[in-house]
């Protein structure tokens, strides 16, 4: 690419940018159901909050693994005209974006507490968790490429949408060192560069 640049976002930023807020606000709603005896009641509903927490992290954890190997494998060299974007903005974008499918999934999960206790909650964590894990898959797949992944902010969308979705046509990559966070999405420690 010769001239005028493109915005980037770096794949496991956007990724791993929904796992705080699912997370906490599923143990909060999770927390809130416990105290509400519901249909089923406690004891069926933690039970069944469990095994929705692990499924939940291991489907959202396996969707769209073999996108993301397929685009980082194609990625071409960024341009020097390619601008990256901060970590915090990328964060910001997303949460902008889907605060209110957020919320939406927060209010659900502590409506469900009345059928079954604490089962939305977790559910909602294990979508949390599931983010986390997949964040530092890419982290993985970064540090044996020994570059970091990015892609075409407007690709995302106005709510930062999915990173391996159909808009997206591929991936730049940079060096271990470029941008302000760590492989894997987390913010970089100070004097650290992998």
């Amino acid at each position: 690419m010769a001239r005028g640049g493109q915005g980037l976002a770096r794949v496991a930023v956007v990724v791993r940018a929904g796992a705080a807020p699912l997370g906490w606000l599923g143990i909060v709603a999770a927390g809130v159901g416990v105290l509400v005896p519901g249909i089923t009641g406690r004891r069926i509903g933690v039970l069944a909050g469990a095994a929705l927490f692990l499924i939940t992290a291991v489907v959202v954890l396996l969707t769209h693994r073999k996108r993301y190997v397929a685009l980082a494998r194609g990625a071409d060299r960024a341009s020097k005209h390619d601008v990256l974007q901060d970590r915090a903005v990328t964060v910001r974008n997303w949460r902008r974006g889907h605060r209110w499918w957020v919320l939406l999934a927060f209010a659900a999960a502590l409506g469900s507490a009345f059928a079954v206790p604490a089962a939305g909650g977790m559910l909602l964590a294990g979508a949390g968790v599931g983010l986390r894990l997949k964040a530092a898959w890419i982290g993985r797949l970064e540090r044996a490429a020994e570059s970091l992944l990015w892609v075409r902010v407007d690709w995302l969308g106005r709510g930062a949408g999915v990173p391996a979705g159909k808009r997206v046509k591929g991936y730049r990559a940079t060096g271990i060192a470029a941008g302000d966070a760590a492989p894997g999405g987390a913010r970089r420690r100070a004097g650290v560069l992998v």
